[in-house]
């Protein structure tokens, strides 16, 4: 059965010049309750924008014709769409690519191969931060909203060790397994770093080890 929790009515535009991978990520997130629509290459989602605006865009960053990070420069200086979460997909995984997606004005950026189930978690926690943002403007930005982080936070060995696998793009159970510990116990860290940093998200948590140059 689908899991339409928050889902109904979301419209995703996902754009990647491999069928393969658009093939599977589309029947993935539509069976998770997402509506999905196509491009191949950021020129053909521009087409796609000037009729539909979705509620989200995933996009891969190496394409022909027209780049992600020329698709969301795009995006970002059209005030008609430049609200739109945007999710980079990229097989390159190095920090300072990371920092360049992330600088254009990606809300997220996942490394390629990626897992699914985080896939989804990635595009609601972006959803659910797009609506907060819409229904609480003034704690915007232009360009993205800015992480607030107390100074004084301070993190432990281990949860710093954490967070930088965290800012690579790895899943709890990469880590856990890169760490030779429980699911559960990357989980609680995780958590912890959350609360001490009061960030939402380890989308967040990932911008600001990159951002602090900890990644």
């Amino acid at each position: 059965m689908k899991d339409t929790s928050v889902r109904d009515n979301k419209r995703l535009l996902l754009i990647d010049d491999d069928p393969n991978l658009i093939l599977l990520v589309k029947d993935y997130l539509e069976f998770r309750g997402y509506e999905v629509i196509t491009a191949e290459n950021g020129r053909e989602a521009l087409e796609v924008l000037e009729q539909d605006i979705p509620d989200m865009i995933i996009c891969d960053v190496m394409m022909p014709e027209m780049d992600g990070i020329a698709l969301v420069q795009h995006v970002r200086e059209d005030p008609r769409i430049s609200w739109i979460p945007v999710l980079f997909l990229s097989a390159k995984g190095q920090s300072q690519d990371r920092v360049k997606g992330l600088n254009t004005g990606a809300d997220v950026y996942m490394v390629k191969p990626f897992e699914p189930e985080e896939l989804v978690a990635q595009v609601e926690s972006s959803l659910k931060q797009a609506t907060r943002l819409i229904h609480h403007p003034s704690r915007g930005t232009e360009g993205g909203s800015k992480l607030q982080v107390p100074e004084t936070v301070e993190l432990t060995p281990t949860e710093l060790k954490v967070v930088q696998f965290v800012a690579r793009g790895m899943a709890n159970r990469e880590i856990a397994e890169q760490m030779n510990v429980s699911q559960r116990t990357i989980e609680s860290h995780v958590s912890n770093m959350l609360g001490k940093t009061s960030l939402h998200n380890r989308t967040e948590l990932a911008r600001w080890a990159i951002e602090s140059n900890m990644a």
